[in-house]
């Protein structure tokens, strides 16, 4: 008999890093995977979905215009409750830290179901930083009753909040897993890359006048209040290094798109350009020589790239990347983001030791590792 096994999330980096164990559970005899999507972000979970070859079993497709965290979250347990009222599932399935995630747990205990917590254990000890989702995983771990920790850090995070060891599994992060998939498309394919290059053609252009290439990105709520203002600042300001071109996908948000837009647009060094599908943003971490960014993901991804990284936030959940030299955080402070970029640009000693530190975070095998736990 089967094992059926609900996987819940609604994000683009959510569905990023559950496509591989979603293959993995696949392929898998004894599981039943079924997959459910709340779709708290649409177009950019869909361009994920669409790339890796997922099909949802059931599309909540929750997002609408304006939409609040207490929206998401009564939703999301509403929603789910009927989903799990009619699938019966063994077991569900979340990843990190979204609202979504937080949601689905609650939904899965009040109707007795076990969770496991794929990239259990992060924290950063403040429970306002990153807000919301430092309370996110904290109450996600405190359901689960399966922690999927991406390393030994993680693991003893949870050891000290009392989760019993047998409970915990250090995996790797599947991000990894999903990162060598998309380089493995890249690589393989010649139409790929020519459509790469076709919609990047400044990559090409840059390379050719000698010119390094900064990627930035900026979403987090906490940075929103005044913190992008100062980072878009300093990317303005590296912008004016004739030896440097700035690459800013810009998030949909409204706030994040008008901010980029009165600081950068008029900026010559500047590309503004639309979010990417996954493929194409493995492809500019790939081609950037430095990465400026607040997302959990790119601290964990960039460092298998060789690419150093500078993390616009205060605290974070991954201090392995801190700790193996690939990360230095620099916060919301635009003079302390000039001056690091500028040391890792015109140092070429400092920029060695960062762009070729061991990643923390994995070999590309964390699914199978889950999914051998799963099935014992």
């Amino acid at each position: 008999m089967s094992t059926k096994i609900l996987t819940v999330f609604g994000t683009r980096p959510e569905a990023i890093k559950m496509a591989p164990l979603l293959k993995a559970l696949g392929r898998q005899d004894g599981i039943e995977s079924l997959v459910c999507v709340t779709a708290q972000h649409r177009e950019m979970l869909d361009q994920v979905l669409d790339i890796f070859g997922i099909q949802p079993d059931i599309d909540l497709n929750i997002m609408q215009a304006g939409q609040g965290l207490p929206y998401i979250t009564s939703t999301v347990i509403g929603e789910l409750t009927k989903v799990i009222q009619e699938l019966r599932p063994d077991r569900i399935l979340v990843h990190g830290d979204t609202t979504t995630t937080m949601a689905a747990s609650l939904a899965a205990f009040y109707a007795g179901v076990p969770v496991g917590h794929v990239e259990a254990g992060l924290r950063t000890g403040n429970i306002k930083s990153p807000w919301p989702e430092e309370l996110n995983r904290r109450i996600t771990g405190t359901i689960a009753d399966l922690h999927f920790a991406p390393t030994t850090v993680s693991r003893d995070n949870l050891l000290r909040e009392g989760v019993k060891p047998e409970a915990i599994e250090v995996t790797g992060n599947t991000v990894i897993d999903a990162l060598l998939l998309a380089a493995g498309e890249i690589e393989n394919s010649a139409a790929i890359r020519s459509r790469l290059s076709a919609a990047l053609p400044f990559l090409a252009d840059a390379k050719q006048r000698g010119q390094r290439i900064v990627l930035a990105t900026g979403h987090r709520r906490e940075n929103l209040d005044g913190g992008l203002t100062a980072v878009f600042t300093a990317l303005a300001r590296l912008a004016e290094r004739p030896d440097v071109t700035v690459v800013v996908p810009v998030h949909l948000n409204p706030i994040v798109r008008n901010e980029a837009q009165s600081i950068l647009g008029d900026n010559a060094g500047v590309h503004l350009i639309a979010p990417q599908d996954y493929l194409a943003f493995v492809h500019l971490m790939a081609q950037s020589d430095l990465i400026i960014t607040d997302s959990g993901g790119v601290q964990e991804e960039a460092p298998s790239l060789g690419k150093p990284v500078l993390v616009t936030r205060d605290t974070t959940e991954r201090p392995e990347a801190i700790e193996a030299g690939t990360v230095k955080l620099v916060g919301c402070d635009e003079e302390e983001i000039v001056a690091q970029a500028s040391t890792l640009l015109d140092d070429p000693a400092s920029y060695d030791r960062m762009s070729t530190a061991t990643n923390p975070y994995g070999d590309g095998r964390a699914s199978d590792r889950i999914v051998s736990r799963l099935l014992q």
